[in-house]
């Protein structure tokens, strides 16, 4: 099945697209910093959960280990000197260069090791894999530490915080299509008949550890770039952003958009951040008890209504919108071209020859007819 987008689809993402781009133009500075460059960032490394769960049937909890291991690796490879890091003084564009590659093969190495888990199991281990790299980064104080790597600065080129909003929004796109595109890939098919019966597709030859472990990988390098991105805009990293509750924030914000919708990564982290960033300014929520150290309770219950009307998420919530909206559309045509239409079909209908009926009220046969013959 082809994963391209319908012509709607792609109108509809390039519209967006524009929209994004030109948002700068139209709105504060402090929406597009806090929350659309955030929401680039966090929908980025979200969509990599997505793809590892919508194609390959698997469920990582370990995409922010390498969100924050390509961090940790650029501070320690980007800086010249600070209290704690290596201080290796690279340009930052090597600094990058090093950070994707290793967290690629730590990706490479840990998903070879996953890949023959599936179901629960899988998601415990990579669970498992991110809290050793929680107390990694935490303990090794050659790399970290507690503290963190601080001080942290972009290239350049990202040195104005607009332009880090457009690189989001550009990757982000670049990340959109790849993923859907892999999906048409003969790589893709072959991972998705893993996920529905990986017994079977052995059995026809293909192997199976390798397309996990390279699906594990090419998420992780995606989840590894939205890591850069990150440790730009924060200027610097510690370990509590690789800790557990972050880890569970990544996979909320992929079950609020909707698990099974590539879409539904961005839309989950924006709703995420409105949310985080703007209900604490509604009025009179300080009466009813939603103070900032309860914010997470205001998120559970927002993920269980969620959850409860669709859970497929927000984004399958408007798939099924749009979905009846274009039914209720092909059901109940209106407007003088619909009446042409009825009127012309019953216009159409060809002349038949009323039965005929004998005195018993019982059809009779009809007499044929014949023309142009003589007896």
């Amino acid at each position: 099945m082809s994963r391209r987008l319908a012509p709607g689809g792609t109108v509809a993402f390039v519209g967006l697209l524009v929209l994004l781009l030109a948002l700068p133009a139209v709105s504060s500075s402090y929406f597009v910093d806090f929350v659309m460059t955030r929401t680039m960032m966090l929908g980025l490394a979200a969509a990599t959960i997505v793809f590892l769960a919508k194609y390959g049937g698997m469920i990582s909890l370990a995409q922010l280990l390498f969100f924050g291991i390509a961090g940790f690796m650029y501070g320690n490879a980007a800086l010249e000197s600070g209290a704690r890091g290596l201080n290796l003084g690279w340009d930052p564009w090597v600094a990058v260069v090093f950070a994707l590659g290793v967290a690629t093969a730590v990706a490479l190495l840990l998903g070879a090791i996953a890949s023959r888990t599936t179901g629960i199991y899988f998601l415990m281990l990579t669970l498992v894999y991110g809290v050793i790299g929680f107390f990694f980064f935490a303990q090794v104080i050659t790399i970290s530490g507690p503290g963190g790597v601080t001080s942290i600065a972009p290239p350049d080129l990202f040195s104005e915080p607009v332009r880090l909003y457009y690189a989001g929004v550009v990757l982000s796109a670049l990340a959109y299509a790849g993923f859907r595109a892999i999906g048409g890939t003969p790589f893709g098919l072959a991972l998705q008949g893993i996920r529905d019966d990986p017994v079977r597709m052995a059995s026809l030859g293909f192997n199976v550890p390798l397309h996990r472990t390279l699906a594990f990988t090419a998420a992780a390098f995606v989840a590894a770039v939205a890591g850069l991105l990150n440790v730009w805009w924060n200027g610097q990293i510690d370990p509590a952003s690789v800790s557990i509750g972050p880890t569970l924030v990544l996979l909320i914000i992929a079950v609020i958009g909707g698990i099974s919708y590539f879409e539904g990564a961005w839309l989950g982290a924006f709703v995420y951040l409105l949310a985080n960033n703007y209900m604490r300014q509604l009025p009179l929520v300080d009466r009813i008890g939603i103070r900032e150290d309860r914010f997470n309770t205001v998120i559970g219950v927002l993920v269980l209504v969620i959850m409860v009307l669709s859970p497929e998420g927000l984004a399958g919530i408007a798939a099924k919108a749009g979905g009846s909206l274009r039914r209720t559309g092909r059901r109940s045509p209106s407007g003088p071209s619909a009446a042409a239409g009825t009127a012309g079909e019953r216009t159409e209908q060809p002349d038949r020859e009323p039965a005929r009926t004998t005195g018993t009220g019982e059809p009779s046969p009809a007499t044929p007819t014949t023309k142009g013959t003589v007896e």
